[in-house]
């Protein structure tokens, strides 16, 4: 008896995973857009070989165009233009890839869980880093936290 009803809540928790993701998936899969906003920024760096980070306020943007994930390509529209980049949407989420020729890494995810109006969680982040420091350009490892609106 203990073994049908713990098979039957364990059928149920799974129906309710995949049911979820399903919504998800639809979600994320049909995104040809993004606009994103960020308004928090943690800044990474190193002080005498040891690791520490600073949060401050945020007004970074940016937009993501022709995103497919049939074929895990999208644009990024920057300041110079756009650039190809690569997409990829695994369950709840969707990974945007930018990797530039000379170095830096930088990732957009965007989750799916809403945090107003629609627009879903997003993280984007920047594996960057120079011995000089110039404002206005990244230049020690960034980690953006905020929201994307999604298009279709």
């Amino acid at each position: 008896m203990h073994v049908k009803v713990a098979m039957i809540v364990v059928g149920a928790f799974v129906a309710s995973l995949s049911a979820a993701n399903g919504t998800a998936q639809g979600r994320l899969v049909d995104t040809t857009g993004l606009d994103c906003t960020f308004t928090v920024i943690a800044t990474g760096t190193w002080t005498d070989g040891a690791a520490e980070a600073r949060l401050d306020g945020s007004t970074f943007s940016i937009r993501f165009e022709e995103i497919d994930t049939d074929v895990a390509t999208a644009e990024v529209v920057g300041p110079y233009g756009a650039s190809s980049i690569i997409v990829r949407q695994t369950g709840d989420y969707l990974h945007l890839v930018q990797m530039f020729m000379v170095g830096p890494l930088y990732t957009t995810t965007v989750i799916d869980r809403e945090t107003t109006d629609g627009k879903l969680m997003a993280v984007h982040t920047r594996h960057e880093y120079t011995d000089t420091s110039l404002p206005g350009f990244t230049s020690r490892p960034e980690q953006y936290y905020g929201e994307c609106e999604v298009e279709r």
